[in-house]
């Protein structure tokens, strides 16, 4: 039988059986966890050898990634039509589960989006690991509420915990992952959401550690913080962001509605054309898809693009983002936001050089890092979320301050264009799915 929390003893039986429930399942979870991450890896390094042998063949040798990118994706929607919660990032899901708006998470969401996700992310679709590894984690989570018989509102804790516990794995980054949840999930701060978030993501990022190793996402050197002078241009740079996030939002649901809209042509065959169209770009342009890691590390680098170089890939992947999550395979959005941010600080700091007298040159990391945070911002709106993330991705605090300073410009900015928040709108799109054992489901009150 459920707990019952009519009582001291009750209640704090039950946040007992929930931490525990959430420290185990985030133990299971981190090898679920880390084992997607080393697939992930894995499937880039097959990828760009296939490329490589690919374009060094006689004939139309392109026709290989093309054929592979489109193979790919048709069978991640294919495993989307087998289980449909497995579409899409997955966080919106776990948003609406957590409102009492849908069904929790079924244990093959699991297998479904590990595949899914290895098949569409490994493929070259500009997607995030963090979508899929966020909803594992949920289903992971869901799982151990049911085995423990817990009460919904307990079940949900687990299920959210989890979910936090799977973006701290996805990025390494567990206060993050904390933040997440409580910050975009359940925007509140109680102890019995807050416990076993941090116990689950813990336990999580302690087991993917010692599987995957202990080191940041990203290797950056010392960076400079940037004197308070250059505060303003922060500012005015996170204003500029604000329109950005904003339109790209705009993008990502415009495309996805017109794709989802388009008659008589089934999903896997809208997924296989957008793969094809991924796998054109790996023999072009390889760096204008791909989740974007390995363009963001190049920017912190230090990497120098020509400007209009940079210019086009910021043009380009502003729409291979959202051209890729309207094939309704598994992938997130959080990675392309940003390496997205990233590469628009460094054309920022380029259009900027091109008219201040003096050198600025010391600005392109500081820039590209408080991009990714002031991007996240703008599109996610969940700024406490987006800085943790890039101060753990990068190892770096040393731009904090401009970070804080541009991310709330952006925040605002997108705020005052009407812009809302990317997950709520994603959420709202969502079928219908009142779960029938949920009564009054929302906890954020």
């Amino acid at each position: 039988m459920p707990v019952r929390h009519g009582s001291d003893g009750g209640r704090l039986r039950a946040t007992a059986l929930v931490c525990l429930a959430a420290t185990v399942a985030g133990s299971v979870f981190g090898v679920v966890g880390a084992a997607f991450r080393w697939c992930l890896q894995a499937a880039e390094g097959v990828r760009a050898d296939l490329v490589e042998w690919a374009l060094r063949l006689p004939g139309p040798g392109w026709l290989i990634p093309i054929a592979a990118a489109a193979i790919c994706a048709t069978i991640a929607a294919l495993l989307v039509r087998w289980e449909p919660q497995a579409v899409g990032s997955g966080i919106p899901h776990v948003e609406a589960v957590f409102l009492g708006e849908a069904r929790p998470p079924r244990i093959s969401v699991l297998p479904a989006r590990f595949v899914g996700g290895v098949l569409a992310i490994g493929a070259g679709l500009v997607l995030g690991r963090e979508g899929p590894t966020v909803h594992m984690g949920a289903a992971v989570g869901a799982e151990a509420a049911r085995r423990a018989r817990m009460h919904d509102r307990d079940a949900r804790s687990v299920e959210v915990a989890l979910a936090g516990a799977g973006l701290a794995v996805a990025f390494n980054a567990p206060i993050a992952g904390v933040l997440f949840t409580l910050e975009e999930v359940t925007k509140s701060l109680r102890l019995r959401i807050v416990l076993p978030t941090v116990l689950a993501a813990t336990a999580a990022i302690v087991v993917s550690r010692l599987l995957l190793g202990n080191h940041p996402d990203f290797e950056v050197g010392r960076v400079a913080a940037p004197e308070l002078a250059w505060l303003p241009l922060f500012v005015v740079f996170g204003v500029l962001t604000g329109v950005l996030g904003a339109g790209y939002n705009v993008v990502v649901l415009w495309l996805g509605d017109h794709v989802a809209a388009l008659p008589k042509i089934p999903a896997p065959l809208k997924a296989t054309a957008i793969g094809a169209v991924i796998g054109a770009a790996l023999c072009v342009a390889p760096l204008t898809v791909g989740d974007g890691d390995a363009l963001t590390q190049m920017i912190l680098d230090g990497h120098q693009f020509v400007l209009w170089t940079a210019v086009g890939l910021l043009a380009a992947r502003f729409f291979s983002g959202p051209l890729s999550y309207s094939a309704a395979v598994p992938g997130g959005l959080f990675a392309p936001l940003l390496a997205l941010g990233a590469l628009w600080g460094f054309v920022f700091t380029g259009g900027f050089a091109a008219v201040w007298p003096d050198d600025t040159t010391f600005l392109a990391i500081p820039m590209a890092i408080v991009g990714m945070t002031a991007f996240f911002g703008a599109s996610v709106r969940a700024p406490l979320t987006g800085i943790a993330i890039v101060i753990e991705m990068t190892a770096t605090t040393s731009v904090a301050i401009p970070a804080v300073a541009a991310t709330v410009s952006a925040l605002l900015t997108a705020r005052a264009l009407g812009s809302v928040p990317i997950y709520d709108s994603l959420r709202k799109r969502m079928p219908a799915e009142q779960d029938p054992n949920q009564r009054g489901g929302n906890d954020r009150e």
